[in-house]
């Protein structure tokens, strides 16, 4: 079966999550959005249909056809997620998604914490995991790609875990040094449970505008076996 490119729908979600502790103050990190926008941009020029969901403070594309819609925190790109997911072939989640966030007791969206002198203590909670939220809704026409941002001792191994307790299709395993970078070392691997027989890497440090290039270019022919085993 022959699919035309311009039938191939991707979702991206790049930058980082802000959650409020108050009306000023949110714990965060420091993901700049680079490499999601980079993905959107690339594919964009390819004749993908691209939709990007893009945290705060991150680079916005500069293309005219791609769909950007802005969210803050983890509940927000959790509702995105399920509006969007549908409408997708592909998820790419590089969104930099917060573990913790405070808990509902702690946070104050009307006024500012003033300071007292002393210690302060914040309850936190953990975040719903949203990959593995999206796996457990998606179809089996969709692939999921998820990111490990790990040292790069463990960079491979700790992507392996993640890609099946997350049970999605694929995930990038790239070193946690180089994050908020403009470079990026890489690995795809899939996952063989969900039936994607895939492993490669960049060649070396490469820019995130030709990771970009390079990753689209090896989800195209998987992105197409997926949509024509289950059409």
């Amino acid at each position: 079966m022959i699919v035309n490119e311009a039938t191939r729908r991707l979702l991206i979600t790049a930058g980082p999550t802000y959650e409020p502790i108050d009306a000023v103050r949110f714990i965060g990190n420091r993901s700049s959005g680079r490499l999601g926008t980079s993905l959107a941009e690339h594919a964009a020029a390819l004749g993908w249909e691209v939709s990007l969901l893009l945290g705060p403070n991150a680079i916005e594309p500069t293309n005219p056809q791609i769909t950007l819609e802005r969210f803050q925190s983890t509940s927000d790109l959790e509702n995105l997620l399920q509006t969007h997911l549908p409408e997708s072939d592909v998820l790419i989640m590089a969104a930099a998604v917060a573990d913790y966030r405070p808990a509902p007791e702690e946070v104050n969206l009307e006024g500012k914490r003033r300071r007292e002198g002393g210690n302060l203590s914040i309850r936190l909670e953990s975040t719903p995991d949203l990959l593995a939220g999206c796996s457990k809704i998606a179809r089996d026409d969709q692939l999921l790609v998820g990111f490990a941002l790990e040292p790069k001792d463990r960079m491979i191994s700790s992507a392996l875990s993640k890609l099946a307790r997350k049970n999605i299709d694929l995930i990038v395993a790239n070193a946690l040094e180089t994050m908020d970078s403009d470079s990026i070392e890489a690995t795809l691997i899939g996952n063989t449970e969900r039936g994607v027989e895939h492993e490669s890497s960049t060649s070396g440090t490469i820019t995130k505008t030709e990771f970009a290039k390079w990753l689209l270019t090896q989800l195209e022919p998987l992105t197409d076996q997926r949509k024509s085993i289950n059409a």
